[in-house]
């Protein structure tokens, strides 16, 4: 099944490294360290290299070396917007520049006063979309539903370098009390997100086609979407050079209770975005289960 494991890669040690060298010496500065951590990745990590050549070759259609160039450039890029959320939460957001895609359609769900669903994916950057909101003086809450599976030596220690963030967290939990919290802060007229595009074994899931083959999908995000009558808008906030972001925002059409048709309407949206972005889809493993073991 396409799920993920939880498990990210990533030391202490090293994000102490890139936190000196930011603070030193500037984000271009990380940047050229990045490229030998890169290199590390495209020659050791034969299971994530597999995974993402996958999708270089079989689902976006590159040929062999294009597929391998551009697996080596994944990495990097991951590690870019890495380096970027550091630098932004560390005091450094007035190095990036901003661009608004459909800011609209957020400020148009605030002034509904009922709340709102954002889905987004692991695809750019979205976990700086914080950042995007105060620059345009939007004065809400948002509320991310996850699971607490983080390295949490590495979460201790970047809370330690960072300003404290203003995303507050819902955590996932087995007797579905995060349900409560949810409609807590929707009726409080605040943004619930999700990411819709990893699920974990034993949790129920959606199947769909993405980039012309099926893949399985979280079904929660989207049976509570469909079924809460509020907006529901489709985030994305993706690097493009010179330490630039954009954000994209997307209104869904949702019929009450086809969870089925919104996941079809996100899976649409999510490839729309990737085209554009191809070396920004950072699903670091076999999603759609069509690797041999």
């Amino acid at each position: 099944m396409s799920q993920w494991d939880g498990k990210s890669k990533g030391t202490v040690l090293g994000y102490r490294i890139f936190v000196f060298l930011i603070r030193k010496a500037g984000v271009k500065a990380a940047y050229a360290l990045l490229y030998f951590v890169a290199s590390y990745y495209f020659l050791f990590l034969k299971k994530s290299n597999k995974a993402i050549f996958y999708y270089f070759k079989e689902r976006l259609n590159y040929s062999n070396l294009q597929s391998k160039k551009m697996v080596f450039k994944s990495y990097y890029t991951f590690g870019q917007t890495i380096i970027d959320k550091v630098s932004i939460s560390a005091g450094l957001r007035n190095k990036f520049t901003y661009e608004f895609d459909g800011i609209e359609i957020l400020k148009n769900l605030l002034a509904e006063k009922k709340g709102g669903v954002l889905i987004s994916a692991h695809i750019g950057n979205f976990e700086i979309a914080e950042h995007f909101f105060g620059d345009i003086d939007l004065d809400f809450q948002i509320n991310l539903v996850t699971t607490d599976l983080e390295h949490s030596a590495i979460k201790n220690y970047l809370e330690s370098v960072t300003q404290k963030p203003t995303i507050k967290f819902i955590i996932i939990k087995d007797d579905l009390s995060h349900i409560f919290e949810i409609n807590a802060a929707l009726a409080n007229n605040e943004l619930v997100c999700f990411t819709g595009d990893r699920y974990f074994e034993g949790t129920k899931s959606l199947a769909e086609n993405i980039l012309g083959k099926e893949a399985n999908f979280p079904a929660g995000p989207f049976l509570i979407a469909s079924r809460l009558k509020v907006p529901v808008v489709f985030v994305y906030v993706m690097k493009e050079p010179n330490l630039h972001y954009h954000l994209y925002a997307r209104e869904a059409t949702v019929k009450h209770r086809d969870e089925k048709g919104l996941l079809k309407e996100y899976v649409q949206s999510v490839e729309t975005i990737v085209q554009k972005y191809p070396l920004q889809w950072f699903n670091y493993f076999d999603f759609w289960n069509d690797l041999k073991a």
